[in-house]
């Protein structure tokens, strides 16, 4: 619902400028005799259309690269965690486990050390 209150103003204006640049335009393509005559505000929008098409594909063409990045550092972030749990399991079966150790001084409670 917001979606089309926030289009709705855009879609207005849109409309407004296509009725108010009716005559029509000549376009050609240079080294061809491709042409064609279309309203001006249908040139005005395609051209905007395929501009903004083309900046979309190069900010997607510019982003591959961080998203590759990305999921080659989130890759070696999962084998390192697997490296440091394994050699924690590693570290904790070759300790050996040292039996508590009683500690008298005298004068003093028995204390447990360990």
């Amino acid at each position: 619902m917001i979606r089309a209150l926030m289009f709705a103003p855009l879609l207005f204006l849109l409309v407004l400028f296509a009725l108010s640049n009716p005559q029509p335009v000549h376009l050609g393509i240079w080294p061809t005799d491709l042409a064609v005559d279309i309203p001006l505000s249908i040139a005005l929008m395609l051209s905007g259309a395929v501009a903004f098409v083309l900046g979309a594909i190069l900010l997607w063409l510019s982003v591959v690269g961080s998203r590759l990045r990305a999921r080659r550092a989130e890759h070696a972030i999962r084998l390192l965690e697997a490296q440091v749990r394994d050699l924690k399991a590693r570290l904790e079966a070759s300790e050996p486990k040292q039996p508590s150790q009683i500690v008298t001084t005298p004068g003093k409670s028995v204390t447990t050390v360990g």
